[in-house]
């Protein structure tokens, strides 16, 4: 015996769907991103300034101008 399938075509993806679900990854993904990025730059930030810091501590004899240009200016 052979039994006819019938398929139901209201399950597709309306265009509206999309947008809507566009719109939810995007307003998810700033809630996340935007901590990680702010404690990702912090971490960034602080280890710079360790390393300009003891770049100035181990060259403090020398003048001031050959420091800035071994260790860079102060942000």
């Amino acid at each position: 015996m052979v039994t006819q399938s019938t398929t139901n075509r209201s399950n597709y993806i309306k265009r509206k769907h999309l947008v809507y679900s566009l719109i939810t990854g995007l307003i998810i993904g700033a809630i996340a991103g935007a901590p990680l990025g702010w404690l990702t730059h912090r971490y960034y930030y602080q280890q710079r300034l360790a390393q300009f810091l003891l770049c100035r501590e181990q060259n403090r004899n020398q003048p001031a101008a050959y420091v800035d240009s071994i260790c860079g200016r102060s942000f």
